[in-house]
């Protein structure tokens, strides 16, 4: 396809010829519509290597039919972003993170090669020794380097369960400062933190082990179970800790029943007892579906009432950063989710140059600010993000100029590889592909 895309002239930006409803952000793509539509059908897992603990995946093996396919086997893969419909290639060519991010990084740092189709029509593959600094550009690229036909991915022995501790905290500060203790700790598997007002907070640390006390097993991925955010806070509103052992599988996917919590808004009683038992096998709708059947008018609304977004900040600024979410938006639940960034090249990387811890603090729901104005208030976090040298998830609604955004992000590599690799003519400057200044 991209061979004749050449022959016919390379009149024309090309992009991937899946639906924008497919796909897991709530933005529909409007270059879907202009650009030459290259159909990449690759949804199979290619080989589990075990002697090399790899795994190698088309882009459109979703998460949920990796850890499908390889539990089973007695396998995982460190980072399992949460709901079951992302795309391995998606996770890559835009990112993904999981409370396993503390040891592991992001998705894009557990995959250990790439294989592209370039401007060109050839195929390359990629590894940190073999044209690294194809590898090192592709993650957040957003398909604008070429079309990722496989991705060989890390993996780890899987466990049965995950033990799980859940502590409620009150006082912001007293907050961060046991969310930052938490994440430094090795022996913590999963780390990750629910805040349900700017002053009070569950932390959760977790452990994978074979091994579990038989009455305090929780199979919370059951349908007519409580939505697992709402577990979670009674915990708070009893002002206990606890304990308990989830399967993995459970685990790995315990915001997905609701959306984390965003199908509160969709269906406000989905959570009660009655609608849990009779129709909880029913739900969560696909994304997808929610995309597609929503007319344009929702989407406006969604639009400026309605937030999704994901900030990635140093751990160090972790106090400040919620303190800002909450002036800006006051939206909870905030998700905490914290991560090791290497200090590889690339667009995304810390200030220094050794590796630095960061949350991603996850805003999704609908601001109660009572002069939320979208635009105005996501430029003002935007800002706010790059001052303390944080990073935006590309997935979501951006709205900065071209100057700020590369301010955010860097560049350097990533203009180099389009220049070299012919893809000026051939595909958009990820800019250009995602950000509403943009398109508009």
């Amino acid at each position: 396809q991209v061979r004749e895309w050449k022959n016919e002239g390379s009149k024309r930006y090309m992009c991937t010829g899946r639906p924008g409803w497919l796909t897991v952000s709530l933005r529909v793509g409007k270059y879907k519509k202009t650009h030459k539509n290259i159909m990449i059908n690759l949804m199979d897992i290619l080989e589990v290597d075990s002697e090399r603990q790899v795994v190698r995946v088309e882009p459109l093996v979703t998460m949920g039919q990796l850890t499908a396919h390889l539990n089973p086997m007695g396998w995982t893969i460190p980072v399992v972003p949460e709901l079951d419909d992302l795309t391995v290639g998606g996770l890559i060519m835009g990112t993904g993170i999981e409370s396993s991010s503390h040891i592991y990084g992001l998705f894009q740092h557990t995959c250990v090669a790439y294989e592209l189709v370039l401007a060109d029509g050839s195929l390359m593959r990629c590894s940190p020794t073999e044209n690294s600094d194809l590898f090192y550009a592709v993650p957040w690229s957003c398909g604008t380097l070429g079309f990722l036909v496989a991705a060989e991915i890390k993996m780890i022995p899987a466990k049965k369960y995950v033990k799980i501790h859940y502590e409620p905290i009150r006082g912001l500060q007293k907050i961060c400062e046991k969310f930052t203790e938490e994440s430094q700790k090795k022996e913590n598997n999963f780390v990750e933190g629910l805040m349900y007002s700017l002053e009070e907070a569950v932390i959760m640390t977790g452990v994978l082990t074979d091994e579990a006390e038989q009455s305090k097993i929780n199979r919370i991925g059951n349908y007519y179970k409580p939505w697992f955010f709402k577990h979670v806070e009674n915990y708070l509103k009893a002002d206990r800790t606890g304990t308990e052992y989830i399967p993995s599988r459970h685990y790995y996917h315990r915001h997905t029943r609701s959306i984390f919590w965003e199908l509160q808004d969709i269906i406000p009683f989905g959570n009660n007892p009655i609608f849990r038992y009779l129709f909880g096998w029913m739900v969560p709708p696909k994304i997808s579906l929610l995309k597609l059947t929503q007319g344009e008018a929702i989407r406006k609304l969604y639009e400026q009432h309605h937030v999704v977004q994901d900030m990635l900040v140093p751990m160090k600024s972790l106090e400040k950063s919620i303190q800002t979410f909450h002036v800006d938006l006051n939206v909870y639940p905030l998700w905490l989710c914290p991560f090791i960034l290497p200090s590889n090249p690339g667009m995304v990387h810390p200030k220094g140059d050794e590796a630095e811890l960061y949350v991603d603090i996850g805003a999704y729901g609908e601001p109660k600010r009572k002069q939320f104005e979208a635009r105005a208030s996501m430029r003002q976090m935007e800002k706010f993000v790059r001052s303390v040298h944080g990073f935006q998830m590309l997935y979501a609604d951006c709205y900065m100029t071209r100057e700020e955004f590369w301010d955010m992000f860097d560049g350097s590599l990533y203009h180099k590889l389009r220049e070299q690799m012919n893809c000026k003519d051939a595909f958009p400057e990820v800019y250009d592909k995602i950000c509403k200044a943009a398109r508009h």
